[in-house]
Protein backbone atom coordinates (compact mmCIF):
# COMPACT_ATOMS: atom_id res chain seq x y z
CA UNK A 1 0.00 0.00 0.00
CA UNK A 2 1.41 3.84 -0.79
CA UNK A 3 2.64 5.26 2.07
CA UNK A 4 2.18 2.13 4.33
CA UNK A 5 4.97 0.04 5.53
CA UNK A 6 6.70 -2.40 4.03
CA UNK A 7 5.56 -6.13 3.62
CA UNK A 8 6.31 -9.25 2.17
CA UNK A 9 4.28 -10.85 -0.61
CA UNK A 10 3.26 -14.26 -1.50
CA UNK A 11 1.64 -14.97 -4.23
CA UNK A 12 -1.15 -18.25 -4.85
CA UNK A 13 -3.50 -19.25 -7.67
CA UNK A 14 -6.07 -18.56 -5.14
CA UNK A 15 -6.33 -17.20 -1.66
CA UNK A 16 -9.03 -17.85 0.87
CA UNK A 17 -10.47 -16.16 3.89
CA UNK A 18 -11.94 -17.79 6.50
CA UNK A 19 -11.84 -21.61 7.21
CA UNK A 20 -15.48 -22.13 7.74
CA UNK A 21 -17.54 -24.77 5.98
CA UNK A 22 -17.47 -22.17 2.50
CA UNK A 23 -13.79 -21.87 2.43
CA UNK A 24 -12.86 -24.91 3.73
CA UNK A 25 -15.04 -27.07 0.89
CA UNK A 26 -13.63 -24.48 -2.01
CA UNK A 27 -10.08 -24.98 -0.56
CA UNK A 28 -10.52 -28.96 -0.79
CA UNK A 29 -12.80 -28.64 -4.53
CA UNK A 30 -9.62 -26.74 -6.07
CA UNK A 31 -7.30 -29.19 -4.59
CA UNK A 32 -9.56 -31.97 -6.44
CA UNK A 33 -9.71 -30.30 -9.73
CA UNK A 34 -6.51 -29.67 -9.84
CA UNK A 35 -3.90 -30.63 -7.72
CA UNK A 36 -1.20 -28.64 -8.78
CA UNK A 37 -3.29 -25.18 -7.85
CA UNK A 38 -1.62 -23.23 -4.86
CA UNK A 39 -4.41 -22.38 -2.26
CA UNK A 40 -4.20 -20.57 0.78
CA UNK A 41 -6.86 -20.60 3.64
CA UNK A 42 -6.06 -17.71 6.06
CA UNK A 43 -8.44 -17.75 9.66
CA UNK A 44 -8.65 -15.62 12.67
CA UNK A 45 -9.18 -17.72 15.03
CA UNK A 46 -5.86 -19.55 16.95
CA UNK A 47 -7.04 -22.42 15.45
CA UNK A 48 -9.85 -23.80 13.10
CA UNK A 49 -12.84 -23.92 14.83
CA UNK A 50 -12.02 -21.47 17.57
CA UNK A 51 -14.71 -19.02 15.65
CA UNK A 52 -16.95 -21.47 14.63
CA UNK A 53 -20.15 -21.24 16.47
CA UNK A 54 -23.51 -22.96 14.71
CA UNK A 55 -26.54 -24.52 16.05
CA UNK A 56 -26.27 -27.24 14.50
CA UNK A 57 -28.71 -29.38 13.05
CA UNK A 58 -26.46 -30.61 9.47
CA UNK A 59 -28.09 -31.71 5.80
CA UNK A 60 -24.90 -33.62 4.63
CA UNK A 61 -25.87 -32.78 1.17
CA UNK A 62 -22.90 -30.16 0.91
CA UNK A 63 -20.63 -32.94 2.36
CA UNK A 64 -22.23 -35.49 -0.03
CA UNK A 65 -21.28 -33.66 -3.12
CA UNK A 66 -17.94 -32.24 -1.52
CA UNK A 67 -16.36 -35.66 0.09
CA UNK A 68 -18.48 -39.05 -0.82
CA UNK A 69 -16.70 -41.38 1.45
CA UNK A 70 -17.27 -39.27 4.82
CA UNK A 71 -19.30 -41.49 6.59
CA UNK A 72 -16.24 -43.96 6.30
CA UNK A 73 -13.23 -41.52 6.75
CA UNK A 74 -13.68 -40.35 10.29
CA UNK A 75 -16.25 -37.31 9.58
CA UNK A 76 -17.19 -36.14 12.93
CA UNK A 77 -21.01 -36.46 11.76
CA UNK A 78 -22.34 -39.32 13.74
CA UNK A 79 -25.64 -38.47 15.51
CA UNK A 80 -28.49 -38.39 12.97
CA UNK A 81 -31.81 -37.41 14.12
CA UNK A 82 -34.00 -39.33 15.21
CA UNK A 83 -36.98 -37.35 16.53
CA UNK A 84 -38.21 -33.55 15.38
CA UNK A 85 -40.25 -31.99 17.76
CA UNK A 86 -41.94 -28.00 17.54
CA UNK A 87 -43.05 -26.26 20.57
CA UNK A 88 -45.23 -22.95 21.29
CA UNK A 89 -44.89 -21.66 24.35
CA UNK A 90 -46.56 -20.18 26.77
CA UNK A 91 -45.57 -19.25 30.35
CA UNK A 92 -46.00 -21.92 32.38
CA UNK A 93 -47.32 -24.37 29.10
CA UNK A 94 -46.32 -25.53 26.17
CA UNK A 95 -48.18 -26.32 22.79
CA UNK A 96 -46.38 -29.43 20.75
CA UNK A 97 -47.14 -28.81 17.39
CA UNK A 98 -48.37 -31.80 15.21
CA UNK A 99 -46.06 -32.81 11.99
CA UNK A 100 -48.36 -33.54 9.57
CA UNK A 101 -49.28 -29.87 8.16
CA UNK A 102 -45.65 -28.97 7.99
CA UNK A 103 -44.40 -28.46 4.53
CA UNK A 104 -41.65 -31.39 4.33
CA UNK A 105 -38.87 -29.43 3.56
CA UNK A 106 -38.93 -28.39 7.86
CA UNK A 107 -38.27 -32.22 8.62
CA UNK A 108 -34.74 -33.04 9.78
CA UNK A 109 -35.15 -36.68 8.30
CA UNK A 110 -31.56 -38.04 7.59
CA UNK A 111 -29.81 -34.77 9.04
CA UNK A 112 -27.14 -34.76 11.80
CA UNK A 113 -26.45 -33.03 15.04
CA UNK A 114 -23.24 -31.96 15.01
CA UNK A 115 -21.07 -29.55 16.67
CA UNK A 116 -19.11 -27.14 13.14
CA UNK A 117 -16.09 -26.68 15.08
CA UNK A 118 -15.48 -30.04 15.16
CA UNK A 119 -16.82 -30.67 11.17
CA UNK A 120 -14.44 -27.85 10.39
CA UNK A 121 -11.05 -29.07 12.11
CA UNK A 122 -11.60 -32.77 10.14
CA UNK A 123 -12.10 -30.60 6.76
CA UNK A 124 -8.75 -28.44 7.79
CA UNK A 125 -7.48 -32.23 7.91
CA UNK A 126 -8.68 -33.34 4.62
CA UNK A 127 -7.68 -30.10 2.75
CA UNK A 128 -4.26 -30.11 4.68
CA UNK A 129 -3.86 -34.04 2.94
CA UNK A 130 -4.40 -32.23 -0.53
CA UNK A 131 -1.96 -29.80 -0.04
CA UNK A 132 -3.92 -26.79 1.20
CA UNK A 133 -1.81 -24.61 3.28
CA UNK A 134 -4.10 -23.53 6.22
CA UNK A 135 -2.82 -20.53 8.35
CA UNK A 136 -4.43 -19.36 12.10
CA UNK A 137 -4.04 -16.76 13.79
CA UNK A 138 -3.74 -14.60 10.62
CA UNK A 139 -6.15 -11.96 10.69
CA UNK A 140 -7.06 -9.94 7.23
CA UNK A 141 -6.85 -6.42 8.07
CA UNK A 142 -7.09 -5.23 4.65
CA UNK A 143 -7.34 -5.70 0.95
CA UNK A 144 -4.87 -5.27 -1.88
CA UNK A 145 -5.81 -3.97 -4.92
CA UNK A 146 -4.62 -3.91 -8.43
CA UNK A 147 -3.88 -1.41 -11.19
CA UNK A 148 -7.59 -1.72 -12.21
CA UNK A 149 -9.34 -1.35 -8.75
CA UNK A 150 -9.54 -5.50 -9.16
CA UNK A 151 -9.01 -7.08 -5.77
CA UNK A 152 -5.18 -8.64 -5.95
CA UNK A 153 -5.42 -9.71 -2.30
CA UNK A 154 -4.87 -9.33 1.34
CA UNK A 155 -2.82 -8.21 3.91
CA UNK A 156 -2.92 -10.93 6.94
CA UNK A 157 -0.64 -11.18 10.30
CA UNK A 158 -0.45 -7.42 11.38
CA UNK A 159 0.85 -7.80 15.23
CA UNK A 160 1.92 -5.69 17.30
CA UNK A 161 0.22 -2.46 17.28
CA UNK A 162 -0.15 0.09 20.39
CA UNK A 163 -3.20 0.93 21.80
CA UNK A 164 -2.90 4.45 19.63
CA UNK A 165 -2.92 2.55 16.63
CA UNK A 166 1.09 3.35 16.08
CA UNK A 167 3.82 0.73 15.59
CA UNK A 168 5.43 -0.97 19.15
CA UNK A 169 8.80 -1.73 19.94
CA UNK A 170 7.20 -6.14 18.80
CA UNK A 171 5.37 -4.12 15.45
CA UNK A 172 5.15 -6.75 12.54
CA UNK A 173 3.64 -5.55 9.65
CA UNK A 174 2.34 -8.91 8.40
CA UNK A 175 2.14 -10.22 4.74
CA UNK A 176 0.45 -9.54 1.45
CA UNK A 177 -1.02 -12.49 0.08
CA UNK A 178 -2.23 -12.37 -3.53
CA UNK A 179 -4.31 -14.51 -5.79
CA UNK A 180 -5.28 -14.88 -9.18
CA UNK A 181 -8.96 -14.69 -7.18
CA UNK A 182 -9.65 -13.97 -3.63
CA UNK A 183 -12.46 -15.93 -2.09
CA UNK A 184 -14.05 -14.48 0.55
CA UNK A 185 -15.25 -16.58 3.49
CA UNK A 186 -15.70 -14.63 6.50
CA UNK A 187 -19.66 -15.08 7.84
CA UNK A 188 -22.08 -13.24 8.80
CA UNK A 189 -20.67 -9.15 8.54
CA UNK A 190 -17.30 -9.95 7.63
CA UNK A 191 -15.28 -6.83 7.78
CA UNK A 192 -13.80 -7.39 4.61
CA UNK A 193 -17.14 -8.59 2.59
CA UNK A 194 -18.56 -5.07 4.07
CA UNK A 195 -15.89 -3.24 2.40
CA UNK A 196 -16.78 -5.05 -0.66
CA UNK A 197 -20.02 -5.05 -1.15
CA UNK A 198 -19.49 -0.59 -0.63
CA UNK A 199 -16.98 -0.57 -3.10
CA UNK A 200 -18.61 -2.51 -5.85
CA UNK A 201 -22.10 -1.60 -5.01
CA UNK A 202 -22.93 -5.31 -4.80
CA UNK A 203 -26.15 -4.68 -2.94
CA UNK A 204 -27.65 -2.01 -5.42
CA UNK A 205 -30.26 -4.68 -6.68
CA UNK A 206 -30.65 -6.37 -3.64
CA UNK A 207 -33.15 -5.42 -0.62
CA UNK A 208 -31.24 -4.98 2.96
CA UNK A 209 -29.43 -7.80 4.30
CA UNK A 210 -31.31 -8.90 7.88
CA UNK A 211 -29.82 -10.90 10.85
CA UNK A 212 -30.46 -12.54 14.34
CA UNK A 213 -28.19 -12.58 17.21
CA UNK A 214 -27.84 -16.24 18.00
CA UNK A 215 -26.36 -17.45 21.39
CA UNK A 216 -25.65 -20.80 22.36
CA UNK A 217 -24.44 -22.90 25.39
CA UNK A 218 -23.08 -26.43 26.04
CA UNK A 219 -24.87 -28.81 28.79
CA UNK A 220 -23.77 -31.83 30.05
CA UNK A 221 -27.05 -32.84 31.32
CA UNK A 222 -27.97 -36.34 33.63
CA UNK A 223 -27.88 -39.28 31.34
CA UNK A 224 -31.34 -40.39 32.57
CA UNK A 225 -32.84 -37.17 30.98
CA UNK A 226 -30.75 -36.99 27.72
CA UNK A 227 -32.23 -38.13 24.06
CA UNK A 228 -29.43 -38.56 21.64
CA UNK A 229 -30.75 -37.63 18.42
CA UNK A 230 -33.87 -35.21 19.33
CA UNK A 231 -33.85 -31.79 18.05
CA UNK A 232 -36.53 -29.39 19.19
CA UNK A 233 -37.49 -25.94 18.34
CA UNK A 234 -39.65 -23.22 20.47
CA UNK A 235 -41.59 -20.25 19.52
CA UNK A 236 -43.33 -17.84 21.55
CA UNK A 237 -42.22 -17.55 25.00
CA UNK A 238 -40.67 -15.48 26.20
CA UNK A 239 -40.21 -13.07 23.28
CA UNK A 240 -43.78 -12.94 22.91
CA UNK A 241 -44.38 -9.90 20.69
CA UNK A 242 -41.46 -8.30 21.50
CA UNK A 243 -39.20 -9.76 19.00
CA UNK A 244 -39.01 -12.63 16.12
CA UNK A 245 -36.83 -15.73 16.91
CA UNK A 246 -37.07 -18.70 19.04
CA UNK A 247 -35.17 -21.62 20.93
CA UNK A 248 -33.38 -24.73 20.07
CA UNK A 249 -32.61 -27.70 21.95
CA UNK A 250 -30.02 -30.46 20.68
CA UNK A 251 -29.80 -33.76 22.56
CA UNK A 252 -25.92 -34.34 20.86
CA UNK A 253 -23.76 -37.00 22.03
CA UNK A 254 -22.04 -38.21 25.10
CA UNK A 255 -25.26 -36.57 27.24
CA UNK A 256 -24.19 -32.87 25.79
CA UNK A 257 -27.10 -30.70 25.17
CA UNK A 258 -26.98 -27.63 22.69
CA UNK A 259 -29.13 -25.16 24.05
CA UNK A 260 -29.50 -22.05 21.89
CA UNK A 261 -31.79 -18.82 21.33
CA UNK A 262 -32.11 -16.82 18.26
CA UNK A 263 -33.50 -13.34 18.57
CA UNK A 264 -34.16 -11.90 14.71
CA UNK A 265 -32.53 -8.27 15.12
CA UNK A 266 -35.43 -6.17 13.59
CA UNK A 267 -37.07 -5.61 17.11
CA UNK A 268 -38.47 -2.30 17.35
CA UNK A 269 -38.00 -1.86 21.57
CA UNK A 270 -34.48 -0.45 22.88
CA UNK A 271 -35.20 -1.76 25.71
CA UNK A 272 -34.90 -5.59 24.53
CA UNK A 273 -32.22 -7.39 25.94
CA UNK A 274 -31.84 -10.55 24.11
CA UNK A 275 -29.22 -11.91 26.02
CA UNK A 276 -31.81 -11.65 29.22
CA UNK A 277 -34.16 -13.15 27.01
CA UNK A 278 -32.07 -16.68 26.42
CA UNK A 279 -31.87 -16.59 30.10
CA UNK A 280 -35.52 -16.41 30.51
CA UNK A 281 -35.85 -19.18 28.28
CA UNK A 282 -34.48 -21.35 31.23
CA UNK A 283 -37.23 -20.62 33.27
CA UNK A 284 -39.83 -22.25 31.48
CA UNK A 285 -40.38 -25.98 32.72
CA UNK A 286 -39.85 -27.44 29.51
CA UNK A 287 -36.11 -26.33 29.11
CA UNK A 288 -35.38 -26.04 33.82
CA UNK A 289 -36.27 -30.01 33.81
CA UNK A 290 -33.57 -30.84 31.26
CA UNK A 291 -31.22 -28.86 32.86
CA UNK A 292 -31.34 -29.76 36.45
CA UNK A 293 -28.75 -31.37 38.01
CA UNK A 294 -26.37 -30.65 34.49
CA UNK A 295 -23.92 -28.32 34.05
CA UNK A 296 -22.85 -25.66 31.48
CA UNK A 297 -19.41 -26.33 29.66
CA UNK A 298 -19.49 -23.21 26.77
CA UNK A 299 -21.07 -20.52 25.84
CA UNK A 300 -21.08 -18.45 22.98
CA UNK A 301 -22.90 -15.96 20.09
CA UNK A 302 -22.77 -15.17 17.10
CA UNK A 303 -24.72 -12.94 14.13
CA UNK A 304 -27.12 -14.87 11.84
CA UNK A 305 -28.09 -13.95 8.43
CA UNK A 306 -31.54 -14.23 7.53
CA UNK A 307 -32.48 -12.16 4.52
CA UNK A 308 -32.70 -14.57 2.40
CA UNK A 309 -33.24 -14.89 -1.19
CA UNK A 310 -34.29 -11.27 -1.86
CA UNK A 311 -31.29 -9.45 0.31
CA UNK A 312 -28.29 -11.90 -1.20
CA UNK A 313 -26.14 -9.36 -2.72
CA UNK A 314 -24.46 -9.84 -6.02
CA UNK A 315 -21.34 -12.17 -5.30
CA UNK A 316 -18.48 -12.07 -7.65
CA UNK A 317 -16.48 -8.75 -7.80
CA UNK A 318 -13.06 -7.98 -9.88
CA UNK A 319 -10.94 -10.35 -9.04
CA UNK A 320 -12.91 -12.78 -6.49
CA UNK A 321 -16.34 -13.93 -4.80
CA UNK A 322 -18.38 -13.50 -1.81
CA UNK A 323 -18.90 -17.46 0.26
CA UNK A 324 -21.34 -18.20 1.95
CA UNK A 325 -23.09 -16.55 5.12
CA UNK A 326 -20.56 -13.15 3.43
CA UNK A 327 -23.22 -13.35 1.26
CA UNK A 328 -26.50 -14.20 3.42
CA UNK A 329 -27.41 -18.34 2.44
CA UNK A 330 -28.87 -19.19 5.34
CA UNK A 331 -32.54 -21.27 4.82
CA UNK A 332 -34.25 -19.25 8.31
CA UNK A 333 -37.34 -21.35 8.58
CA UNK A 334 -35.18 -24.73 8.63
CA UNK A 335 -32.53 -22.78 10.89
CA UNK A 336 -29.81 -24.26 8.33
CA UNK A 337 -26.96 -22.72 6.32
CA UNK A 338 -24.00 -24.44 6.53
CA UNK A 339 -25.18 -26.84 3.64
CA UNK A 340 -25.34 -24.11 1.46
CA UNK A 341 -21.98 -22.73 2.60
CA UNK A 342 -20.60 -25.57 1.59
CA UNK A 343 -22.46 -25.80 -1.89
CA UNK A 344 -21.47 -22.15 -2.39
CA UNK A 345 -17.69 -22.91 -2.12
CA UNK A 346 -17.61 -25.87 -4.17
CA UNK A 347 -19.41 -23.47 -6.83
CA UNK A 348 -17.13 -20.95 -6.33
CA UNK A 349 -14.11 -23.47 -6.19
CA UNK A 350 -15.63 -24.69 -9.84
CA UNK A 351 -15.58 -21.46 -11.39
CA UNK A 352 -12.63 -20.37 -10.09
CA UNK A 353 -10.59 -23.27 -11.64
CA UNK A 354 -12.44 -23.01 -14.80
CA UNK A 355 -10.72 -19.48 -14.85
CA UNK A 356 -7.78 -20.29 -14.16
CA UNK A 357 -7.43 -23.19 -16.78
CA UNK A 358 -8.11 -21.19 -19.30
CA UNK A 359 -5.47 -17.83 -18.22
CA UNK A 360 -7.73 -15.83 -16.59
CA UNK A 361 -7.09 -13.85 -13.57
CA UNK A 362 -8.82 -10.99 -11.73
CA UNK A 363 -11.70 -10.43 -13.30
CA UNK A 364 -14.81 -11.95 -12.43
CA UNK A 365 -16.68 -15.56 -11.95
CA UNK A 366 -20.03 -15.18 -13.57
CA UNK A 367 -20.56 -19.29 -13.67
CA UNK A 368 -20.34 -18.65 -9.83
CA UNK A 369 -23.55 -16.24 -9.77
CA UNK A 370 -25.34 -18.52 -12.26
CA UNK A 371 -24.20 -21.63 -10.22
CA UNK A 372 -26.00 -20.33 -7.00
CA UNK A 373 -28.66 -18.38 -8.06
CA UNK A 374 -30.02 -21.20 -10.63
CA UNK A 375 -28.90 -24.21 -8.78
CA UNK A 376 -29.53 -26.28 -5.66
CA UNK A 377 -29.05 -22.87 -3.20
CA UNK A 378 -30.89 -20.92 -5.05
CA UNK A 379 -34.19 -23.32 -4.96
CA UNK A 380 -34.15 -23.84 -1.21
CA UNK A 381 -33.72 -20.16 -0.46
CA UNK A 382 -36.71 -18.99 -3.14
CA UNK A 383 -38.90 -21.56 -1.56
CA UNK A 384 -38.78 -19.65 2.00
CA UNK A 385 -38.31 -16.30 0.70
CA UNK A 386 -41.39 -14.74 2.07
CA UNK A 387 -41.25 -16.22 5.78
CA UNK A 388 -38.95 -14.00 7.54
CA UNK A 389 -40.54 -10.60 5.94
CA UNK A 390 -44.16 -11.72 7.20
CA UNK A 391 -42.99 -12.91 10.16
CA UNK A 392 -41.49 -9.18 10.22
CA UNK A 393 -44.57 -7.62 9.12
CA UNK A 394 -47.37 -9.42 10.57
CA UNK A 395 -45.99 -11.38 13.33
CA UNK A 396 -45.75 -15.32 14.48
CA UNK A 397 -49.30 -16.30 14.32
CA UNK A 398 -49.40 -14.95 10.56
CA UNK A 399 -45.70 -16.48 9.64
CA UNK A 400 -46.84 -19.72 10.78
CA UNK A 401 -50.49 -19.87 8.75
CA UNK A 402 -49.18 -17.72 5.36
CA UNK A 403 -45.98 -18.61 5.79
CA UNK A 404 -46.40 -22.30 6.11
CA UNK A 405 -49.27 -21.91 3.39
CA UNK A 406 -46.09 -20.25 0.72
CA UNK A 407 -43.97 -23.05 2.00
CA UNK A 408 -46.59 -25.26 0.66
CA UNK A 409 -47.35 -23.62 -2.80
CA UNK A 410 -43.89 -23.24 -3.40
CA UNK A 411 -42.92 -27.17 -3.08
CA UNK A 412 -45.50 -27.32 -6.22
CA UNK A 413 -43.18 -24.27 -8.07
CA UNK A 414 -44.93 -21.16 -7.79
CA UNK A 415 -46.04 -18.72 -4.40
CA UNK A 416 -49.37 -16.98 -4.39
CA UNK A 417 -47.52 -13.92 -2.51
CA UNK A 418 -44.55 -13.61 -5.16
CA UNK A 419 -41.56 -11.93 -3.19
CA UNK A 420 -42.55 -9.82 0.18
CA UNK A 421 -39.75 -7.28 0.37
CA UNK A 422 -38.12 -6.54 4.03
CA UNK A 423 -37.97 -2.96 4.18
CA UNK A 424 -35.69 -1.19 6.97
CA UNK A 425 -32.82 -2.58 8.03
CA UNK A 426 -31.92 -4.08 11.50
CA UNK A 427 -30.06 -0.44 12.29
CA UNK A 428 -33.29 1.18 11.50
CA UNK A 429 -35.98 -1.09 12.64
CA UNK A 430 -34.82 0.91 16.47
CA UNK A 431 -37.57 3.06 17.56
CA UNK A 432 -36.71 6.05 20.33
CA UNK A 433 -37.11 4.68 24.06
CA UNK A 434 -40.29 7.13 24.41
CA UNK A 435 -42.12 5.02 22.33
CA UNK A 436 -41.70 1.42 24.33
CA UNK A 437 -41.65 0.76 28.44
CA UNK A 438 -38.81 -1.18 30.17
CA UNK A 439 -38.76 -4.82 30.43
CA UNK A 440 -38.01 -6.02 33.92
CA UNK A 441 -35.31 -9.47 33.84
CA UNK A 442 -35.07 -11.42 36.27
CA UNK A 443 -32.05 -11.75 37.96
CA UNK A 444 -29.50 -14.74 37.40
CA UNK A 445 -29.86 -17.24 39.67
CA UNK A 446 -26.32 -18.92 39.20
CA UNK A 447 -27.75 -22.57 38.55
CA UNK A 448 -29.24 -22.26 35.08
CA UNK A 449 -28.66 -18.74 34.25
CA UNK A 450 -26.39 -16.99 34.40
CA UNK A 451 -24.89 -13.39 34.02
CA UNK A 452 -22.84 -12.22 31.00
CA UNK A 453 -19.82 -11.77 32.26
CA UNK A 454 -19.60 -15.62 34.25
CA UNK A 455 -20.94 -16.77 30.72
CA UNK A 456 -18.16 -15.39 28.61
CA UNK A 457 -15.89 -16.55 30.63
CA UNK A 458 -17.00 -20.05 29.21
CA UNK A 459 -16.60 -18.50 25.61
CA UNK A 460 -12.26 -18.62 26.48
CA UNK A 461 -12.03 -15.47 25.06
CA UNK A 462 -9.05 -13.06 25.32
CA UNK A 463 -7.65 -10.22 23.95
CA UNK A 464 -4.21 -8.40 23.88
CA UNK A 465 -5.15 -5.35 26.24
CA UNK A 466 -2.14 -3.13 24.33
CA UNK A 467 -4.00 -3.31 20.90
CA UNK A 468 -5.92 -0.63 19.36
CA UNK A 469 -9.82 -1.30 20.24
CA UNK A 470 -11.16 -2.80 17.29
CA UNK A 471 -14.81 -1.79 17.52
CA UNK A 472 -14.28 1.62 16.07
CA UNK A 473 -16.21 4.67 16.94
CA UNK A 474 -17.15 7.07 13.99
CA UNK A 475 -17.90 9.64 16.05
CA UNK A 476 -16.71 9.21 19.58
CA UNK A 477 -19.84 11.73 20.68
CA UNK A 478 -22.25 9.74 19.40
CA UNK A 479 -23.15 6.99 22.28
CA UNK A 480 -23.70 10.17 24.78
CA UNK A 481 -25.50 12.48 22.91
CA UNK A 482 -27.37 10.62 20.66
CA UNK A 483 -27.71 7.02 22.11
CA UNK A 484 -28.71 7.69 25.68
CA UNK A 485 -31.24 10.23 25.21
CA UNK A 486 -33.07 8.72 22.29
CA UNK A 487 -32.66 5.06 22.58
CA UNK A 488 -31.98 4.35 26.24
CA UNK A 489 -27.98 3.08 25.36
CA UNK A 490 -29.75 0.25 23.53
CA UNK A 491 -25.86 -1.20 23.07
CA UNK A 492 -25.53 -2.18 26.95
CA UNK A 493 -28.55 -4.71 26.17
CA UNK A 494 -27.82 -6.15 22.76
CA UNK A 495 -24.36 -6.86 22.90
CA UNK A 496 -24.42 -10.46 24.22
CA UNK A 497 -20.63 -9.92 25.83
CA UNK A 498 -21.35 -6.67 28.09
CA UNK A 499 -18.86 -5.17 25.56
CA UNK A 500 -20.63 -1.94 25.96
CA UNK A 501 -21.23 0.04 29.05
CA UNK A 502 -22.72 3.63 30.47
CA UNK A 503 -20.92 4.86 33.23
CA UNK A 504 -20.52 7.02 35.68
CA UNK A 505 -17.72 9.45 35.61
CA UNK A 506 -17.73 10.59 39.04
CA UNK A 507 -18.43 14.18 37.96
CA UNK A 508 -22.04 13.78 37.78
CA UNK A 509 -21.70 12.92 34.37
CA UNK A 510 -21.58 9.49 32.27
CA UNK A 511 -18.79 8.29 29.47
CA UNK A 512 -19.26 5.10 27.10
CA UNK A 513 -17.07 2.42 27.83
CA UNK A 514 -16.06 -0.35 25.49
CA UNK A 515 -14.56 -3.40 27.16
CA UNK A 516 -13.09 -4.70 23.75
CA UNK A 517 -11.25 -7.81 25.86
CA UNK A 518 -15.18 -9.01 26.50
CA UNK A 519 -15.85 -8.85 22.22
CA UNK A 520 -17.45 -12.66 21.09
CA UNK A 521 -16.86 -11.43 17.22
CA UNK A 522 -20.75 -11.75 17.27
CA UNK A 523 -20.98 -8.66 14.99
CA UNK A 524 -24.32 -7.55 16.36
CA UNK A 525 -23.14 -3.91 17.17
CA UNK A 526 -22.16 -3.39 13.37
CA UNK A 527 -25.68 -4.32 13.16
CA UNK A 528 -27.79 -2.86 15.38
CA UNK A 529 -26.45 0.00 16.48
CA UNK A 530 -29.44 2.72 15.34
CA UNK A 531 -26.69 5.73 14.84
CA UNK A 532 -24.31 3.26 12.73
CA UNK A 533 -21.65 4.69 13.80
CA UNK A 534 -19.43 1.22 15.46
CA UNK A 535 -17.78 -0.50 12.83
CA UNK A 536 -16.33 -3.92 13.63
CA UNK A 537 -12.85 -4.58 12.49
CA UNK A 538 -10.06 -7.35 13.17
CA UNK A 539 -8.49 -7.70 16.42
CA UNK A 540 -4.96 -9.10 15.94
CA UNK A 541 -4.86 -13.02 14.54
CA UNK A 542 -5.68 -15.79 17.12
CA UNK A 543 -7.66 -13.14 19.74
CA UNK A 544 -11.07 -13.66 20.32
CA UNK A 545 -13.04 -16.71 21.77
CA UNK A 546 -11.67 -20.18 21.48
CA UNK A 547 -14.53 -22.79 21.49
CA UNK A 548 -13.47 -25.90 21.78
CA UNK A 549 -16.42 -27.63 19.84
CA UNK A 550 -19.58 -25.01 19.31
Amino acid sequence: MPGGPEREAADYDVVIVGAGPAGLSAAIRLKQLDGDLSVVVLEKGSEVGAHILSGAVLDPCGLDLLLPDWRDSGAPVTTEVRRDEFYLLGAAGQWRLPHWPMPPLLSNHGNYIVSMGNVCRWLAERAEALGVEIFPGMACSELVFGPGGEVEGVVAGEFGRSADGTPSDTYEPGMELRGKYVLIAEGARGSLAKQLIARFGLDTESGPQKYGIGMKEIWEIDPAKHREGTVTHTMGWPLGKNAGGGGFIYHAENNQLFLGFVVHLNYANPYLYPYGEFQRLKEHPLVRELLEGGKRVAYGARAITEGGWQAMPKMTFPGGALLGCSVGMVNVPRIKGNHNAMLSGIAAAEAAQAAIAAGRSGDELPDYEAAVRGGAIGRDLKKVRNVKPVWSKLGLKASLLLGGFDMWTNTAGFSLLGTWKHGKSDAEATEPAARHKPIDYPKPDGRTSFDRLTNVSFSMTNHEESQPCHLRLADPDVPLRVNLPEFAGPSARYCPAGVYEFVEDGEGGMRFQINFQNCVHCKTCDIKDPSRNITWTTPQGGDGPNYPNM
